[in-house]
């Protein structure tokens, strides 16, 4: 019930004196139950980007920040949101459905689909393809539900106002959130920083006489310069290219990985390349569970949506795009991922898997075609931790929608301080594989799943009431048990799967599989 035990009615269903629909009031009409569809879960809790960009606009002749619970809901509609930011320099709702899907292909046709081969390698080709499949259709599923929250609440920004609001508007909940958050974003442009530093001594063959730490510094220095742009419009249009560049950089080693006369790294040593259908006996469980983080952290972006959303001029088309990056990453995958181990064979499988072609020129050509997203999809990190810390230090100020010296100037040190930092976590934990399943165990546990079968809990609680979980029969039986077994799924990855990459990190550490901490040793594929 309603706060005193009021309720009104507002679009055609009932609400409290909150403006939050009643999931006990029973509709009336047809339109009632289509509007419930889109029950909000509580309250707002934040301003949508146009609502931080100064009062200048104002709605019935009450500002933007002093409206009621019925004026607040008309001030964050997607068409009022573009009304507020019009005429400003920097307008941010200006994303089409296809730019959103340049900046999905950029994000997810990536370097990690070169730790496919490695995946399959350790757990077997049927088991690995089987993976591959099963983690891109929750991936999927909860991408949806990432979508359906953001157009029942339209205010929001980005996953922290997310989290705020699943966990019932509790401050510590945003914090927690906005941690986990950055820490996510931070570490994937390390994970940027390392590649690139991996990419020039490969090159140079470890023959360059330059210190590991200084190739990682450079690419920090670059990938800070390129992050500048404000707006994921414009970033869209590099995305594309980095997309392109990296779906040829992996079907040229693919190609050459079936075309050579043998494997490298090392090869004869370990006799022929091995291939396993199931998992091969060497494979321990530590193995096993970093080999399924590794596939899941590449699928896995949940994280972004709803800052891409949060910039589209239609979000009700997010799920065009969404459907058009999912098949793609299921084809291209499973077909990198299961030629290069094929022709590889367990033996002589490196991650990235550049290394396990013999052909020093093959190799080289296609790793440099991967330079655009090792660049950019850093890039595109900093970009969403940048984005968040900026709307929260200059909410209401000129800074957000004009070309300030301030505006310019903050954004440019908030991202100098993020890069800065990845660099750091870069030289700290040097190693691809072991940092790809630590990112995957730490912060797709939340992001991935845990997050999205709470909002899912909460969205159909706001729709059919307390019992939600069987109010449409079997239909809501499914729907709830399924949430459940995702969230328990985010639990497994972040107790067993941290675990399990902990215990990998320590072993590469004894074996001496890796250099040390701000180590000048040479990383790279050769030399």
């Amino acid at each position: 019930m309603a706060r005193d035990g009021f309720l009104t009615v507002h679009n055609g269903r009932p609400t409290s004196t909150h403006g939050v629909a009643d999931p006990e009031a029973q509709p009336t009409t047809e339109s009632s139950w289509e509007a419930r569809k889109m029950a909000r879960i509580d309250r707002p809790v934040t301003k949508p980007i146009a609502g931080y960009l100064g009062a200048k606009e104002k709605s019935d002749g009450v500002p933007i920040g002093e409206r009621t619970d019925s004026t607040s809901e008309q001030s964050v509609s997607i068409g009022k949101q573009m009304e507020l930011e019009a005429g400003n320099a920097i307008q941010y709702r200006t994303c089409s459905w296809q730019k959103t899907a340049a900046l999905l292909f950029s994000e997810y046709i990536c370097l990690a689909i070169m730790s496919f081969p490695y995946s399959y390698a350790t757990l077997g080709l049927i088991p690995g393809l089987i993976f591959t499949v099963f983690v891109a259709a929750l991936v999927l599923y909860t991408s949806l539900t990432v979508w359906e929250f953001c157009m029942r609440h339209p205010e929001v920004k980005d996953v922290c106002d997310i989290g705020q609001m699943l966990f019932w508007n509790k401050k510590w909940a945003w914090y927690f959130t906005a941690f986990m958050f950055l820490l996510n974003n931070t570490f994937i442009q390390a994970l940027h920083c390392l590649t690139g530093s991996k990419y020039i001594n490969t090159m140079a063959e470890g023959r360059s006489g330059v210190c590991t730490v200084g190739f990682s510094a450079v690419i920090a220095i670059i990938s800070w310069v390129c992050s500048l742009p404000r707006t994921f419009s414009t970033l869209a249009q590099i995305a594309t290219f980095s997309a392109l560049f990296t779906f040829v950089s992996v079907m040229l080693a693919t190609i050459f990985a079936a075309i050579e006369g043998h494997p490298g790294a090392g090869y004869p040593k370990f006799g022929e390349p091995t291939v396993f259908l199931t998992p091969p006996p060497s494979t321990t469980f530590v193995m096993g569970v970093n080999a399924f983080m590794n596939i899941s952290y590449t699928f896995i972006g949940q994280i972004t949506l709803p800052s891409f959303i949060a910039e589209m001029k239609e979000p009700k088309d997010f799920p065009k795009a969404l459907w058009a990056v999912t098949i793609a990453e299921i084809i291209v995958f499973s077909l990198v991922g299961s030629i290069i181990y094929v022709y590889t064979g367990t033996n002589y499988n490196t991650a990235p898997a550049f290394g396990s072609l013999s052909n020093t020129f093959y190799l080289k050509l296609s790793f440099s075609f991967m330079i655009p997203t090792i660049i950019f999809l850093g890039v595109l990190y900093a970009s969403v931790s940048a984005r968040f810390l900026f709307f929260r230090l200059f909410a209401g100020t000129r800074h957000m929608g004009e070309n300030t010296v301030v505006g310019w100037a903050a954004w440019a040190a908030i991202l100098g301080v993020t890069w800065i930092m990845a660099f750091i976590i870069a030289e700290v934990i040097p190693f691809f594989a072991d940092l790809l399943a630590l990112m995957s165990s730490l912060f797709d546990s939340f992001f991935g799943f845990i997050f999205w079968g709470v909002a899912y809990l909460r969205m159909r609680r706001a729709t059919y009431g307390a019992k939600f979980w069987s109010a449409r029969g079997a239909r809501s039986w499914i729907g709830s048990l399924f949430n459940i077994v995702l969230i328990l799924i985010g639990i497994f990855f972040l107790t067993v799967g941290t675990y399990a990459s902990v215990e990998s990190i320590i072993e590469g550490y004894h074996s001496n599989t890796f250099g040390g901490p701000f180590s000048c040793q040479s990383n790279g594929l050769l030399g």
